[in-house]
This record gives C-alpha cells, structure tokens and sequence, in this order.
C-alpha cells in the first residue's frame, strides 16, 4: 500500500493506492493555507491516511508530487553506508552523523532542479516518514513511530561544502532535496535489509547498495535522532547514501546543465529529475 500527494485537476490531494491497481482512493485534499502540507494535515486532524475512505479517482489522473511539503524538520545522516566510508576514507563514527536541509529544499519528482553550482553530486537515499511524536524513543519501539517510506536524493554542492564550516548553504540550496513518487507504508516493507539503490546519471548506473550495508540501521537512527530532537508527524529522515558518489570518482563525475538523474529501489518507486545549473549573479 502506498500513499500520492498528488495533482488532481486544480487540486492537491492525498490518495492511497497499491501496486498494479487502476484506481486510488482520494483520502484527503491540501489547504490553501501557505504552508498547506495535505499529510501532515491529515495526520494533525487523527486521520488515519492508510484507512480513511473516500471516492475512488483513476491512478493515471494524478501527478505525483513530493509525498510531504512542509515538514517540520528534514534531517539528514552522513557517512552511513559502509562502503561510502571506505571510497571517501572516512572511519566509521561512534554515533550517527546528523545534519539538517531545510524544508525549502524539498521538490518534486520529475521537476526541473537549478543548481546553483556546477559541482552539485547526487546522493540516491532511502527517506523514512515519521509518523506520530516521537521523543526519546527506544531502538525497539523505533520503527513502529514510522508512517513509510520514499526515496530521496540529497544532492550537494560540493564546492560550498569544502568552503564552509557547516554544510548548511551545500545541502540546502532550493530544489536540493527532490523527493517521492510516492510513501510506501511502513507495514509494506517488512524487510528493509533487503532494498537496493539504484542511482544513475544521464541513463548510466552510478550507484547500487543495498540497505542492509548501512552503519546504523533505521531504527538506530530514529532512536537516536530522537533523543535530541522531537520528531513531529510528517517529519523526513534521511538515511544516508551507499557508495558510488560522484566526487569519490575519478575523475569526479558531478552534474550537468541538462542532464538527468534518476534513484530508484524496488518496491517503492523511481525518482527522475532533470538538473539544470544555473550561478547566482552576485
């Protein structure tokens, strides 16, 4: 089962649908509000988006749109696949490595993306969607905070990255964080050891990990993610990105004005986007 924040006609709605089918199930449709976010919203009001009812609409009549729009943290987590430590020559920390994109960052799938470098990177990830509260859970209860699942790319502008302290102004920038097609519920992925990533560039594979070779796996992350923070519902977690980045090649292989890039693992979807680069006039 899966869950569309969608275009439908003049609206944005929330549906649910599952693998195959023709129909979906209209669940719930976005406020005008300028932080309208039409899952959160649902969440808020106690609305249960995997069980409500509501009228049936053809799966083809939605265009996809990013599953959540203004969460109210994104948080990413760096160096976490054990072959990305090893191709960048990173040791393995002790404790996750968090950072955070901001909200503004979020865009949708198959949306034109302009960098504001010409040394942006991909980084295909797995995205987990919090939920309900979540503060100062446990490992084992982690997962059961967990509404779903999406996939992410959490692209990066390298140069801004070596230039700063922080990574804020490298992992942040407009469109840095494309995100969807759509949020496979959590009950549906029973096995999350078993998905792969795949991410390519301009049609070529660049990158195929699977999530059973991360350092700390989700529910470390949620844990440990919440020991600091309060994770609302809606809320977008990052799980880090497997080898083949593109500044670990060589040469670096980073990405062009008019090219494509795609991440895709198996059971919830492909995400495209096409980038173009575009430098601030200062």
């Amino acid at each position: 089962m899966f869950l569309i924040r969608a275009r439908f006609g003049n609206r944005t709605v929330l549906a649910r649908s599952s693998a195959g089918a023709a129909a979906a199930v209209l669940v719930a449709t976005e406020s005008s509000h300028v932080c309208a976010d039409v899952l959160r919203e649902c969440l808020a009001a106690g609305t249960d988006p995997l069980t409500a009812e509501g009228p049936r609409v053809p799966v083809r009549a939605l265009t996809p749109l990013a599953p959540v729009r203004s969460p109210a943290a994104v948080v990413g987590v760096g160096l976490n696949y054990h072959d990305h430590a090893r191709e960048v020559g990173a040791e393995p920390g002790p404790r996750p490595l968090l950072f955070g994109k901001t909200p503004g960052a979020l865009a949708d799938p198959d949306a034109e993306l302009v960098l504001p470098s010409a040394e942006v990177d991909y980084e295909g990830e797995l995205a987990v969607v919090i939920g309900r509260e979540t503060a100062g859970v446990p490992v084992r209860k982690a997962l059961g905070h967990v509404l779903g699942y999406t996939i992410a790319n959490d692209l990066t502008a390298r140069d801004f990255q070596r230039e700063d302290t922080l990574w804020f102004r490298g992992k942040s920038f407009r469109g840095s964080c494309p995100l969807g097609p759509v949020l496979v519920s959590a009950e549906a992925v029973p096995d999350l050891r078993a998905l792969t990533i795949r991410t390519t560039v301009d049609g070529a594979v660049v990158q195929h990990g699977s999530v059973a070779d991360m350092i700390f796996p989700v529910a470390e992350l949620v844990s440990f993610t919440s020991r600091y923070l309060t994770l609302q519902p809606g809320d977008v977690l990052l799980t880090g990105t497997p080898s083949g980045v593109g500044v670990a090649r060589r040469p670096p292989l980073l990405l062009t004005d008019g090219g494509e890039v795609t991440v895709e693992i198996d059971g919830i979807g492909l995400l495209r986007n096409r980038v173009r680069v575009r430098l601030p006039e200062t």
